[in-house]
């Protein structure tokens, strides 16, 4: 049993550091030189809204690299260092991909409403899979199997939230390359290959945070439906 325990924890952390090991290396590689556009990636992002008619969000400057997001809550698409002032094909595309996640919410993209809805309930999630088993381990105030049971709860809210989260990010992506090539910011099959190798690395990072969920909240249900079959 430690065994196995041991194998699925290796297993799942060396997918997630290959992964983003993967966005990290690619988009060094495609970090570098510009686009015959010669725009920033703040100014791919504010066109790509502008053309939308979205006048609400504000495109600013955050910090930490790859810390690109849309904050929905605030309505402002924060962009790191390197992307905000960037005219590299990937600075341009992640800028694409964070406008991206704009153009959805003004559609109401439904699986990116289910996710902003469940943020919430991940957050307590994401807590109650980290605390619990050490609380239960420490303490023995939780019973073995009701501590299971709500771990394993945890782990499949975790695994839904995430899944919900592959079609935002792919539709993002996909947005994103549409609005690029359509606009003229990109305009070579040079710089739309980088472009589709940047945006493709990143969406398996939330393909590898799926399965690792996935695995966790299968590994944490089976004693119940095994004990079930026995039964």
């Amino acid at each position: 049993m430690n065994g196995m325990i041991l194998l699925l924890f290796l297993g799942t952390m060396g997918l997630s550091l290959w992964a983003t090991f993967r966005v990290k290396s690619v988009y060094q590689r495609y970090h570098q030189g510009g686009t015959l556009s010669g725009l920033t990636g703040a100014q791919t992002a504010q066109r790509i809204l502008a053309a939308a008619g979205i006048r609400d969000v504000s495109v600013v400057a955050g910090e930490g690299l790859l810390s690109d997001h849309y904050d929905p809550a605030h309505r402002r698409l924060v962009l790191s260092p390197e992307n905000y002032h960037g005219v590299s094909p990937a600075a341009l595309g992640v800028a694409a991909h964070e406008a991206g996640h704009a153009l959805q919410h003004q559609a109401a993209y439904a699986p990116l409403q289910w996710r902003m809805s469940a943020v919430g309930a991940a957050t307590i999630a994401n807590q109650v899979v980290l605390w619990l088993p050490l609380l239960g381990l420490f303490t023995g105030f939780i019973q073995a199997p009701l501590a299971m049971a709500i771990v394993a709860v945890g782990w499949g809210v975790l695994m839904l939230f995430n899944l919900v989260t592959l079609p935002v990010e792919f539709d993002a992506s996909r947005r994103a390359k549409a609005c690029l090539s359509g606009m003229g910011i990109i305009r070579t099959p040079e710089e739309s290959d980088a472009v589709n190798r940047v945006l493709n690395a990143a969406a398996f990072t939330y393909v590898a945070a799926f399965l690792t969920t996935l695995v966790y909240f299968l590994w944490h249900l089976a004693p119940f439906l095994l004990g079930r079959s026995d039964d």
